[in-house]
């Protein structure tokens, strides 16, 4: 299957129609449609018809377009999930999520949809967290094929302070990142909420970077452009990850597990990892 580039998702509410439009010419690698929290209550079925009809009328180019929708316990939830399966977006976020039922009940409503539309969580509820193995192990059986961490709301839960550093979140961030990897998940890091902050947003991407996260989710087209470099790997990257390919397809190393290569041990382990970066940076140019 092809590398899919997910640097940089960039959150636009549905309900503003100039927000879609801009979306379709910014160089985030995702746009999320939300009817979710950016979009209040009287604007809802607004923000449902522009996201359906932004799908259907397409023009996102490479860009991957998911609309993130309101849970089953709210009173627009069902009538989301049926509305974005019928538009057949590349995936539909869903809220909340706590267990591997959830994902079933969501992956249940999505049942009509194509079946390029796959099923993204928000891992956002303190629950989640004491059930992520089973979470992922739900993608045998399911669309489910990302996972966005949802920061605020675990913030706001866990009654912990949300510094820039995330401190207090080091534990959840790890195992999330841990079990979506052990599961083949792609899995994207939660907003930054200093807008006007560049070099702490900046500071930010760096670590979801050595956390392993795929990319970052964004909430304002200023933060595309330094996440974007952020998660694109280096030349320096790509050289050595090209060194190490070429390394193992030489005959004498067919055998082997481990070798030099510019002085530096790889496994073959390392070669998995260099295919994947090679892949990542042919994507994105």
């Amino acid at each position: 299957m092809a590398i899919r580039p997910r640097r940089s998702a960039l959150y636009m509410p549905a309900s503003n129609q100039k927000a879609i439009d801009k979306a379709r010419s910014l160089d985030c690698d995702a746009v999320i449609l939300d009817l979710e929290d950016a979009v209040a209550p009287d604007a809802k079925e607004t923000a449902r018809e522009q996201a359906v009809a932004a799908v259907k009328a397409g023009g996102f180019g490479r860009r991957e377009l998911i609309i993130r929708v309101n849970g089953l316990d709210t009173p627009w939830g069902e009538d989301d999930l049926k509305a974005a399966a019928a538009a057949g977006p590349d995936a539909v976020l869903v809220p909340k999520i706590n267990d591997a039922g959830d994902v079933a009940r969501y992956d249940g409503r999505l049942s009509h949809a194509p079946d390029h539309t796959r099923l993204w969580t928000m891992i956002e509820t303190c629950r989640s967290l004491f059930h992520l193995d089973g979470i992922g192990a739900a993608a045998k059986t399911s669309r489910l094929a990302c996972w966005v961490m949802g920061t605020n709301d675990l913030a706001k839960e866990m009654g912990a302070r949300l510094t820039g550093a995330r401190e207090p979140f080091f534990a959840a961030l790890g195992l999330s990142v841990a079990a979506a990897k052990g599961h083949g998940l792609a899995i994207l890091d939660g907003v930054y909420n200093g807008i006007d902050d560049a070099e702490g947003f900046e500071r930010q991407c760096e670590q979801g970077l050595s956390f392993g996260f795929d990319g970052k989710t964004l909430i304002h087209p200023t933060q595309v452009e330094p996440c974007n470099r952020v998660f694109t790997p280096s030349e320096t990257e790509v050289a050595f990850a090209r060194a190490v390919i070429a390394a193992f397809a030489l005959p004498e190393n067919a055998a082997k597990g481990a070798i030099r290569v510019d002085g530096r041990m790889a496994e073959r382990l390392h070669l998995l990892q260099a295919e994947k970066l090679v892949a990542i940076a042919e994507a994105v140019g």
